[in-house]
């Protein structure tokens, strides 16, 4: 199959990055060492170029009606201007995709998916569609960037008149950036750097990019790839879908409880209720290396007898930290911050520490 390239492939190739397959897209990695854009994200600001993402427009009367019907989360909590975080369960207890919901007005939402899942999650919604919403897929039309880190309010201030600092996270607003109108700036990202994610048509993208490289000069901006991407979201326990959630795994094992919210029907809503009711058998942690190894995924996970109690889903070594970390599935009596667990590298059991999200405490 044929990769699909985003809109300013050729740029982040003359920008020196080093280019690999992705979710079907060719996407920069890095361009100088995942440990130094790691870096620079959590102590100034960096750029990601995202646009592999999917992004879907629903409208209409029967709107809300749908994303009721097909998210965890209560989105008619939504006022204009917020952003939610949510998922689409399947009728198996697993997740579809993990997503946001942004409200863009009384019968118009945009829904961002996960790449990989983009023709998935369409045609799950598609199916769920029964009371004729208006879907419209724009995944194809859109770039996106993401500005990540401290500086990032004070880097991007000058290219718009909307109030960077003083927006508050999860929210967004819609207007003009980089000399560009109808831009959506959302306070929202993957990195708990803070910072915003910039949704522009392909056409405006090459020259928003420019601006915000232009303006992040005098605050050290540097483009990111999707290697500090991972480390940075490991760091703060963030889920990857196909990694830490899948079409297996149930949000309440996932630790998304906080994200279903059974006073509305949704999809497999009864089986869910009943799994918090009686408890999950296992859960997703996250957890510190107390000796010196790097835990990879699919690792075993071990208690002290050396019997298999789990497996690691996502691990690195932090560079924030210093150390290895990681994310798993663990038997539930082994999931309280501060048990003793092992992770089998090269058969050997090396030990670490179940540790409260996030990771990286600032």
């Amino acid at each position: 199959m044929e990769l699909k390239k985003i809109a300013l492939n050729d740029v982040h190739e003359g920008l020196g990055a080093k280019m690999v397959p992705f979710a079907g897209y060719n996407m920069p990695v890095r361009y100088s060492s995942d440990i130094e854009e790691h870096n620079t994200v959590r102590q100034a600001v960096g750029i990601f170029d995202v646009s592999h993402m999917g992004e879907f427009m629903v409208r209409g009367p029967q709107a809300l009606d749908l994303i009721q019907r097909i998210t965890s989360n209560d989105a008619a909590k939504l006022a204009d201007g917020k952003v939610q975080y949510s998922c689409l369960p399947n009728e198996a207890g697993g997740i579809v995709d993990d997503l946001l919901v942004y409200r863009m007005g009384e019968e118009e939402y945009m829904l961002v998916v996960n790449a990989s899942n983009i023709e998935k999650d369409w045609g799950w919604i598609e199916k769920y569609n029964t009371n004729g919403a208006e879907l419209e897929n724009i995944s194809d039309e859109l770039s996106l960037f993401a500005v990540q880190g401290p500086k990032a309010a004070e880097a991007l201030q000058s290219l718009t008149q909307i109030d960077l600092a003083g927006m508050v996270y999860y929210t967004f607003e819609k207007g003009a950036f980089a000399g560009v109108q109808d831009v959506i700036v959302s306070a929202t990202g993957y990195t708990g750097a803070g910072g915003f994610e910039i949704y522009v048509k392909n056409e405006d993208a090459r020259q928003v990019f420019d601006a915000i490289m232009e303006a992040g000069k005098a605050y050290g901006i540097k483009p990111i790839g999707l290697g500090a991407r991972d480390t940075l979201r490991l760091e703060m326990g963030f889920c990857l879908y196909g990694n830490d959630i899948n079409d297996t795994t149930s949000p309440l094992e996932a630790g998304l409880g906080w994200i279903t919210k059974f006073d509305k029907d949704f999809i497999n809503a009864a089986n869910l209720k009943a799994q918090k009711e009686n408890g999950v058998a296992r859960k997703l942690v996250g957890f510190e290396m107390l000796e010196k190894a790097i835990p990879r995924a699919h690792y075993e996970i071990v208690n002290a007898e050396g019997e298999q109690i789990g497996e690691v889903t996502s691990g690195t070594m932090s560079p924030s930290m210093g150390k290895g970390i990681g994310l798993g599935y663990v038997t539930t009596a082994y999931s309280k911050p501060g048990t003793e667990i092992f992770v089998r590298v090269r058969n050997k059991d090396m030990k670490a520490q179940v540790a409260k999200l996030p990771l990286y405490k600032k």
